[in-house]
């Protein structure tokens, strides 16, 4: 039984380790995030909190992936995947210092194999372009996307065009990174009028 509470206290301080880092990522940045001050504000030293996950690195992609839940948990207004996708960027806006932990991860970090987050993006832009995918293939199907675009090829540039904005809105705040996914969503669903 005892063996059982503290299974169950470790769960709930790593979730506690979660949110706290989330939160701290979310709204003082990435780079001024450090584990000392998560830790402390878990009640835990840096080396204490690193019981909790194998390094400072895992940490980091437990906080995107529990982002990630949070983000498809989230009661957004959008009736595809493609307007999903322009909603979480215009959700990203508001959360800058993920922003920034994302692309440092997905652009340099992770991009070793041997690196922690290479399993979690090599994944995630795996599982996101068979979504689209799909759904572009449901919308073709149903004459909303037009049906010269190949919708595998479309899934990666849409997620190319979001990623590469949020890199450019890093630079430039003002730049609405919504808006331009929802440009290339536009373009892909426009019709070609007959006789012009």
């Amino acid at each position: 039984m005892a063996r059982r509470g503290s299974y169950a206290k470790g769960i709930a301080k790593r979730e506690e380790i979660l949110a706290v880092a989330l939160d701290r990522v979310a709204t003082q940045g990435f780079r001024r995030t450090s584990i000392r001050d998560i830790a402390a504000a878990v009640g835990l030293t840096q080396a204490g909190l690193l019981h909790y996950f194998d390094s400072k690195d895992d940490l980091w992609v437990a906080v995107l992936r529990r982002r990630d839940e949070e983000d498809r948990a989230a009661q957004w207004d959008a009736p595809d995947l493609a307007s999903l996708l322009a909603s979480v960027v215009r959700h990203n806006a508001e959360v800058p210092g993920l922003v920034q932990m994302f692309v440092n991860l997905s652009a340099a970090a992770a991009t070793d194999p041997e690196h922690p987050a290479h399993a979690y993006f090599r994944e995630r832009y795996e599982s996101g372009r068979a979504r689209m995918t799909a759904d572009f293939q449901a919308m073709q199907a149903d004459g909303r996307l037009r049906s010269d675009l190949d919708p595998a090829e479309l899934a990666s540039v849409l997620l190319a065009v979001a990623d590469g904005l949020q890199i450019q809105w890093l630079y430039d705040p003002s730049r609405d990174m919504a808006e331009h996914v929802e440009l290339v969503t536009r373009l892909a669903m426009a019709r070609v009028s007959v006789g012009s």
